[in-house]
This record gives C-alpha cells, sequence and structure tokens, in this order.
C-alpha cells in the first residue's frame, strides 16, 4: 500500500507521506488541498503584519502578491504571522525596553514555525527596526530556502515645497515651547509627516536593514528602496513568490549564498549609505546565526576603508524617495565595483555585477562615486577609551565639523527620562557632556533608543554645543555628537558607571577615542565603591529572563 505523496528531498514529505500521516493529510484536505497539492512545495509566508505599525500596516497586500506567486510557480502557500513592534509607538516610556528584544521573539518564532511545520521553503515579510533583522537571522539559522521582502519606505511629507521625514517632528519641540511655531501649525504637520504605510523616509534602523538585506543577496534586486505604496513593491513581492518554489527545487538555502565575504560586502554597502548606528548590534548578530564573524571592531576597520557615497536624512537633505530614482542599492553597488567583488551570487540566481549590468540608471547627485565621496571613511566610527574599553559607537557623518572633537563638564543622568528634562527645562549648558546610563541591553533593561534626548538636543539648539553619550542605543533618526553602545554598561560595572558631574569628558571622534580625566587608579577606586543600578522590571516576564542571557551591545546583544 502506497502513501508516498511527495519526493522525500521535500521536508514537508514528513507530514504528508506515510500510512502514519493520515492526520495531517486529512487536516490539509480538510483545509482545501486535494491530492495534487500535496505533491507540491510547500511554502509558508511569514507575515508580520499588525494594525498599529505603519511600517507593516500594508503587508497583508504584499502577503496576497506573494501567494499569488507561490500559487503561479506550482507552489502551495501558506501564510503564517509573528510579531513586530513600532519603535514610533514605543518612544519615551517602558515599551521602548520591548524594541530590541522583540528583535529575538521574532527570529525564535520563525525557527518555531519552519520546524514545527516542517515548511519546504519561506517568504518573510517584514519592514521595520527590529523585524529585518530578526527575519535575516532567522533564514540564516533555520537555513531553508528562503527570500526575503522588505515592506518599502514610506513616501515623504511634504510641507512648503519641502521633504520631511516624520522625526523631524520631535526637532521641532524645542520651535513649538520658544513660540516659533504655533501648536495648530503643529498639529497641522503631525497630519502630513506620515503620509501612508512604509518605513519612515529617511536611512533609519528600518531602511538601513532593508539595505543590508538586498546587499546580503537575501531579496530581488531593487526590493530595498521600492516604496510601500508603488506597484513596483507589489510586482517584487510576486516575483518572490515565484521565486522560492525555484529556490526550493534549487535546493538554494541562505547561507550558500551568505558568505563571510557576502556578509563584509553588506557591511561595506550599509557604511556607504551612511546606515544607522543600530547596524553594529544587528550585523554581529546576523554572523552569528550564519556561524561567520563580524565584531564591533570588524566593522570598524570595515569603515575606515569604504567611502560613503548616499547621504539621506537624518545626515543629509536627500529622502529615500530620491534613492530609489537614483538606482538604489544596485546603484551603491555599481560604485562599489572598484573596491570590492561585487560577483556574488544572489537570490535570485544572478550575481551583483549581473543584476547591476541589467539595470537602468540615471545620472544624478544622490549616489556619489568612490573617487569623490561624501566622506573617505564610512558613516560609523567605533571608538574606545577609559570610558569605553569594549567600544562604542557614534555615525561622524551626522555631527557638524566642531563637534568632531570636544571636551566638556558631565552632566550624568540616570536614565533617558531624567536627562530629557534637563534639556527641555533648559538647564542643560553650552559645553556640557551629557552622560545617560544604565540603558544598555541589562539595564535599560533592552537597550532602549535615546531618540526623546536626541531630538530634544536638536531642537533646543544643542547640537553643536552639547555632546552627548550613553551606554543605550540611538535611533537611526539620531543626528549630532551622540555616541552610544559604550561598553561594557553600567550595570555591568563597566567605567560609565563611575562617572559624576564635573568630571571633564574628551571625545576625539577623528582619533575614536573617548575618556575621562581620571587616573586608573581613582577609576578603580571609585569602581570598588559605586553600586550596581539596575532598572526596574515589572512582572517577571520575558524581560526579566531577556536580561539574564543577553551579551554586551559590542557583541551585537545576542542571547547566550
Amino acid at each position: 500500500m502506497d502513501f508516498s505523496y511527495k519526493d522525500s528531498r521535500f521536508k514537508s514529505s514528513k507530514v504528508v507521506n506515510g500510512i502514519t500521516m493520515a492526520g495531517p493529510r486529512a487536516h490539509f484536505r480538510g483545509m482545501g488541498l486535494d491530492t495534487e497539492d500535496l505533491q507540491k512545495p510547500f511554502i509558508g509566508v511569514l507575515n508580520t503584519y499588525n494594525e498599529m505599525h505603519p511600517g507593516h500596516i500594508h503587508l497583508n497586500i504584499l502577503s496576497e502578491q506573494i501567494k499569488y506567486g507561490v500559487l503561479e510557480n506550482g507552489g502551495i502557500p501558506f501564510e503564517m504571522n509573528t510579531i513586530s513592534i513600532c519603535d514610533g509607538f514605543a518612544q519615551g516610556h517602558e515599551g521602548m525596553c520591548h524594541s530590541l528584544p522583540s528583535r529575538e521573539i521574532i527570529a525564535d518564532s520563525i525557527e518555531c514555525l519552519c520546524k514545527a511545520q516542517q515548511i519546504d521553503g519561506i517568504v518573510l515579510l517584514g519592514g521595520c527596526d527590529k523585524t529585518v533583522p530578526a527575519l535575516i537571522m532567522a533564514a540564516l539559522r533555520v537555513n531553508i530556502p528562503a527570500i526575503i521582502v522588505t515592506g518599502g519606505p514610506m513616501l515623504p511629507g511634504v510641507y512648503k515645497g519641502r521633504q520631511y521625514a516624520t522625526y523631524e517632528l520631535k526637532e521641532m519641540i524645542g520651535k513649538v515651547q520658544n513660540g516659533e511655531i504655533t501648536q495648530s501649525e503643529y498639529e497641522y504637520l503631525e497630519g502630513i509627516m506620515s503620509p501612508g504605510p512604509g518605513s519612515c523616509a529617511m536611512m533609519g534602523t528600518a531602511n538601513s536593514l532593508s539595505v543590508i538585506a538586498e546587499a546580503l543577496g537575501l531579496t530581488l534586486p531593487g526590493c530595498a528602496c521600492a516604496h510601500a505604496v508603488s506597484g513596483q513593491k507589489k510586482r517584487i513581492a510576486r516575483a518572490s513568490g515565484k521565486r522560492i518554489v525555484d529556490l526550493v527545487l534549487e535546493r538554494i538555502c541562505p547561507r550558500d549564498i551568505v558568505t563571510q565575504e557576502m556578509l563584509e560586502f553588506a557591511t561595506m554597502v550599509g557604511l556607504s549609505v551612511g546606515g544607522s548606528t543600530n547596524m553594529t548590534l544587528h550585523i554581529p548578530a546576523i554572523a552569528h546565526e550564519a556561524g561567520l564573524c563580524m565584531s564591533l571592531n570588524d566593522i570598524g576597520e570595515l569603515s575606515k576603508n569604504t567611502p560613503q557615497i548616499v547621504k539621506i536624512k537624518p545626515s543629509g537633505s536627500h529622502t529615500m524617495l530620491d534613492f530609489e530614482r537614483a538606482g538604489g542599492v544596485l546603484a551603491v553597488i555599481r560604485e562599489l565595483e572598484s573596491i570590492a567583488n561585487i560577483s556574488l551570487m544572489t537570490v535570485n540566481g544572478h550575481t551583483h555585477k549581473e543584476n547591476v549590468d541589467a539595470a537602468t540608471f540615471t545620472d544624478n547627485d544622490v549616489v556619489k562615486t568612490v573617487a569623490s565621496p561624501y566622506s573617505n571613511h564610512g558613516s560609523l566610527i567605533v571608538m574606545k577609551g577609559n570610558i569605553a574599553p569594549d567600544g562604542a559607537v557614534v555615525k561622524h557623518t551626522a555631527v557638524a565639523p566642531e563637534m568632531l572633537k570636544h571636551s566638556g563638564p558631565a552632566r550624568v543622568f540616570e536614565n533617558e527620562a531624567a536627562a530629557v528634562d534637563a534639556i527641555l527645562a533648559d538647564s542643560i549648558k553650552h559645553g556640557d557632556v551629557i552622560v545617560i546610563r544604565n540603558e544598555g541591553p541589562k539595564g535599560g533593561p533592552g537597550m532602549r533608543e535615546m531618540l526623546t534626548a536626541t531630538a530634544s538636543l536638536v531642537s533646543m539648539g544643542y547640537d553643536k554645543s552639547v555632546a552627548l553619550i550613553t551606554d543605550g542605543r540611538f535611533s537611526g533618526a539620531t543626528r549630532g555628537p551622540c555616541i552610544g553602545h559604550i561598553s561594557p554598561e553600567s550595570s555591568e560595572g563597566g567605567p560609565i558607571s563611575i562617572l559624576r558631574d564635573g568630571d571633564v569628558i574628551d571625545i576625539d571622534i577623528p582619533a575614536a577615542t573617548i575618556n575621562v580625566r581620571l587616573s586608573d587608579d581613582e577609576i578603580k577606586k571609585r569602581l570598588l565603591e559605586t553600586d550596581i543600578i539596575q532598572q526596574h522590571i515589572s512582572g517577571g516576564g520575558y524581560l526579566d529572563r531577556y536580561v539574564r542571557l543577553v551579551s554586551s551591545a559590542s557583541k551585537g546583544a545576542i542571547l547566550i
């Protein structure tokens, strides 16, 4: 008696073949599948859609296109869902404690779904912040044929002929308080700054990691910059559905594509476009899942040898829409060919070089050349010193020239909220160095973004006279002399824990150093005298477990 419906090379044969699998087959038939369907590849469409997330609210439309593509190419799609968090809603309160930790939940849930359901291939659909790196991590971890579809950028807001991204609202707080903008005008701006679905129209974490996903070869060409509302995004989604069936038949898995050379190349692409400082958390975590190596120091070394050739808001004046019209990631890859190998295979079956050669480009001033870049150095600098012996990170291309070197007295705050209160109360002095501690992966907990603090600095006019350092992290929207990821963090007894008001801090971004003017003996003495502070964790739930398992920011805040 033969109950072999599917080729045993398919993972899903384990839930279809054999007389003992009559129960699962009955379930499939009850859902509408027939005998012919049971013989086809089973494709998981992993969707992070939800209705409280502008970057994800349109993903149900894209998932339909993906499923059409799967069906057209002879596969059977099964849509599955997992969580996603919008950092915009999590800003400025305890919700931000859950943002970075959600990366691990997303990756873990996808692993559970793929392994429990024994699907043959996956299309991973998501768009924002921690979601995209989580999708990349999950694809590499389960290592079955996979393709990523990023949800695409949001269109920019337009006011008085100028393009805006949502983060610029926070930078206008000071103008409202000072009477430069009326409340009614501010409320009007609220109505146009986030004009529709998609990830914010800037090179924040969401778009930085979408660019990196394409540079890793895990998306179809053009995916990162195809806007959420565009027909191009729908076409890419449908084509991705078709392509995943081929990947299953060809038995091509993510680790076949994401080699060490590809990982280093994708990191260079991220650095060349002014990627978010959060890259230094996500790229080491991605490397870990792939069994590769990419340390904070490695990223720093790559940045030294990678010119920045694109400047998108918040570092520059261009938006993601400008970048798409300039050719997007393919235009960057074309320019990097002179310093990197671009003959690396991608998920569409062609190399980056072949994809570039097949594309059409328009000359413009958005993507510079390697010979005439915005900066000869990539967007990020990894800094070290007696405050940060394991490292710290700054996006130097978003810092005013006059603040690349700065010395000043410390103003120490035990959390972001206290610093924001002081900034908005105008109690910060020009020349100060704001220190925000107890905001690392363990101390935050969850390594909260300091966007409310950094945007408040800009809005109050301090971005060219006051520096900010923290063991927390920054939003991709952050600009100014802001140094984050100071490691070890305060809650692990790092030297940032011993800083006091008035201690003079020397910051030299070009030299990549950050030091406090204290002797080694004084630092050791203070470390013995200083109590470690742990921010309150309520409920004893996931964050309690996260704190026990999470590594340092210098290692990607992975769970160990």
